[in-house]
């Protein structure tokens, strides 16, 4: 058990606590070099989605997470990056130079809806950022002349520095591991500065925030900019990836599912994005194996246990039926976090760390360890 007495400010604000940190996240990172050349193409996909989901997980978590700013309209940045991508692609521009335009155009229009959102909190917030989504929907259906409309854009094969980059290649996946990894970097500095200090200070009470001198204004709208750009630089990555896309594929569905990245893989915490990432991709293959595996399974199991042919071809069909139901996937979706919400609201990352301080500290682990007081103070109970 290793215990870490901190004696100055610097001690509180180290990138890595100790040494041991270094060497797991060196073993990770040594791990995920080597994928490509020991897994097969359908799990190198699986994986370059993760690093996709786990980037806009990252930057909702700044808004949502850190910051306190709820937002349910993460997949219209998305689609912004992913747009200007596949616009700009037209007119030859490198890649470099559209990546970087779309996560700074992107960012601007961040900046834009912040600042209405200003004087509205809670579920009012949250009505807002769905009503930017539904008119950035309508926007790329309408704007035919540089969205074409519904009929969707193709994006072309990636061009980096004069070599063409395979969306199923290894280059790819390295490239939006890197991504991810200066995303990640990234945000750690962000919270260490005194910017990312004033985030957390505004989402545990912006009154104490307004009493230290915190401008509570200007950093709502820094964090608004900031999560946007970064999911735009994911929306250029989904693009490349995708090679087609369209109005459709960026509803309130897809920001629902930002939302479920990070309540399921824990809302506190960078390591939550990637969990919750590595969730929402795991959970399609496993509908499919629930739709077109399940069935044969259930019904061999009730055949094994004494039910007759036709008793058994029954209990096949209703879970084939079952598996096969229209919203299965959004009622997945709906237990999952009412059963997190209940009885894990850290998420997944948050079980991990209970599991692992329980096995340090035992036989002396207290259940209550991680439960957070709240005090309030009579003029934040009308907030």
């Amino acid at each position: 058990m290793r215990f870490l007495f901190k004696t100055d400010y610097e001690d509180d604000i180290k990138l890595f606590p100790h040494s041991g940190y270094i060497y797991s996240y060196g073993l990770l990172l040594a791990v995920l070099l080597i994928a490509p050349y020991v897994l097969s193409s359908y799990l190198m996909s699986q994986l370059v989605f993760v690093c996709i989901y786990a980037t806009v997980g990252v930057g909702l978590l700044i808004l949502t997470g850190f910051t306190g700013q709820a937002s349910l309209g993460h997949a219209a940045f998305l689609a912004i990056g992913a747009y200007t991508a596949a616009y700009l692609q037209q007119f030859n521009v490198p890649f470099l130079v559209y990546f970087l335009a779309a996560g700074l155009l992107t960012g601007v229009v961040g900046a834009l809806v912040g600042f209405p959102a200003l004087r509205l909190q809670g579920i009012y917030l949250v009505i807002a950022t769905i009503s930017f989504a539904f008119i950035v929907e309508e926007i790329l259906a309408r704007w035919e002349s540089v969205t074409n409309g519904n009929e969707g854009m193709r994006v072309k094969t990636m061009q980096l520095l004069g070599t063409t980059v395979s969306r199923d290649g290894p280059t790819f996946y390295y490239l939006c591991l890197a991504v991810l990894v200066l995303t990640i970097v990234g945000t750690l500095n962000l919270l260490r500065s005194p910017t990312g200090r004033a985030f957390v200070a505004i989402r545990d009470s912006e009154t104490a925030a307004r009493s230290m001198g915190i401008n509570v204004a200007l950093y709502k709208v820094k964090s608004f900019a900031i999560s946007a750009a970064i999911t735009g630089f994911a929306g250029v990555l989904f693009a490349h990836k995708l090679s087609f896309i369209s109005p459709e594929m960026f509803t309130l569905q897809l920001s629902i599912e930002f939302i479920i990245v990070i309540l399921i893989g824990g809302t506190f915490s960078l390591h939550g994005a990637v969990l919750g990432a590595i969730f929402l991709v795991m959970i399609d293959p496993f509908l499919t194996y629930l739709k077109d595996d399940m069935p044969g399974v259930i019904g061999g199991i009730a055949a094994t246990l004494g039910a007759g042919t036709e008793r058994a071809g029954h209990i096949q069909d209703a879970v084939a039926a079952f598996a096969s139901a229209n919203g299965l996937k959004g009622a997945i979706y709906g237990i999952i976090i009412v059963l997190f919400v209940l009885f894990e609201p850290l998420g997944l990352y948050g079980r991990w760390l209970k599991i692992k301080l329980f096995f340090q500290l035992f036989p002396l682990y207290k259940r209550a360890t991680f439960k957070r007081q709240k005090i309030y103070v009579k003029s934040e109970r009308n907030r």
